[in-house]
């Protein structure tokens, strides 16, 4: 499906600083961090809570919708390799909350790595000096097959929605995303084609649940072996796993630990400096949290409360409160991925728990909520 762009040596960069450890006082170091010289976003920003702050400034589009292919295309490919990384993560950041249930990751700094290592695979991340004007199917033309591929991401047709004749099977089932037109303006905006990207991947981590069973860090990938091939089962430890997802999933940890996550350093795929990450399992090592889940994407209602009237008085009666059940963050009467989610938002403080959703958060039970609580109820999610 892909024309690859690779060199046998890998562009080896510039000194990194130790980011402190974790504010939970857990003693889980944070990821290396390039030096403030080397970001492009403000160094003071909770990157996990507010993402990077978008300081390149892309809009929803990277080029204007009424230019012409060789003006958008030009655009691109003026990019530097940073400015493909935050064009990455703004597409992350605005969709942040449905990647982190889908992708079952509540670390943003590990699905920006994801993604960059996706996009070592598919263009080098423009560091071919291309920005991200990478096509891999020029010579099919516009919208050639199925395979025609474009931008970081090497976004294939079949993301777009197209027409009630169209011979691509319609990936329809993202409702949470836009669903761009199969345009060659939208095709070829570099933006539009990260947004796409993100989609499909998205798209392959429901087949990898409905369609196929899959369990754990197999979900997302399997679902980077759909990006590229159109299906999302597993068929087994084979070269194919290690030479794609196994492989992106090495790249990511690289940047993701070297501290390359918002210079303008890269790698290439297969290249030396990430073979202590390709050495183990980087999926299971480095990358699982938590169980990538379908849930709908809404905001926890408030507790309801029923009301009574009759002609002189006027009776609140509170809804019947479930017995207690440790785990239940959201108070729901169950415990699954969404109390996971909802309690690591409390501690990132994005949200702030009532005292009931405290007393079901403290899973020790020693009167305090921090991330060994956390730790506990992803445990429990996942012997369960």
């Amino acid at each position: 499906m892909k024309t690859w762009f690779r060199k046998l040596s890998a562009i080896l960069c510039c000194g990194v600083l130790c980011a402190p450890f974790s504010a939970f006082g857990i003693g889980t170091p944070a990821p290396v961090r390039a030096s403030a010289a080397d970001i492009a976003h403000d160094p003071s920003r909770d990157v996990q809570k507010e993402g990077v702050g978008n300081p390149f400034n892309f809009g929803e589009r990277n080029t204007p919708a009424d230019a012409s292919i060789s003006e958008i295309r030009a655009i691109n490919h003026k990019m530097t390799v940073q400015e493909v990384k935050y064009a990455l993560y703004k597409e992350i950041d605005e969709h942040w909350d449905l990647i982190s249930v889908r992708f079952g990751q509540t670390d943003r700094e590990k699905v920006y790595a994801l993604f960059l290592g996706i996009g070592t695979l598919e263009s080098t991340l423009g560091g071919n000096g291309n920005g991200c004007d990478l096509e891999t199917a020029l010579d099919q033309g516009f919208p050639g097959s199925s395979a025609h591929a474009y931008g970081t991401l090497q976004t294939a047709v079949t993301a777009f929605k197209d027409g009630p004749d169209s011979p691509y099977m319609q990936e329809s089932d993202v409702p949470e995303m836009e669903w761009y037109d199969l345009n060659e303006s939208n095709f070829f905006d570099g933006i539009i084609s990260n947004h796409m990207g993100i989609r499909k991947i998205i798209h392959f981590i429901r087949s990898a649940i409905v369609d196929y069973d899959l369990k754990g860090w197999q979900i997302v990938r399997g679902a980077l072996k759909g990006h590229n091939t159109g299906w999302a089962n597993y068929t087994g430890d084979d070269g194919y796993y290690a030479n794609y997802p196994d492989e992106g999933c090495a790249l990511a940890q690289w940047y993701y630990e070297e501290g390359h996550l918002y210079d303008n350093v890269f790698t290439w795929t297969k290249a030396e400096v990430a073979a202590k990450q390709r050495a183990g399992n980087p999926w299971e090592d480095w990358w699982y949290d938590i169980e990538p889940s379908l849930a709908e994407i809404t905001t926890q209602p408030e507790s309801a409360t029923t009301t009574t009237t009759t002609t002189t008085t006027t009776e609140t009666t509170a809804a019947p409160i479930p017995e207690p059940l440790i785990g239940d963050v959201n108070l729901n009467g169950e415990v699954t991925v969404a109390d996971a989610v909802l309690l690591s938002k409390a501690l990132y403080t994005e949200v702030t728990l009532n005292e009931s959703q405290a007393a079901q958060a403290d899973m020790n039970a020693d009167r305090k909520i921090n991330a060994v609580d956390l730790t506990l109820l992803k445990r429990y999610l996942i012997r369960n």
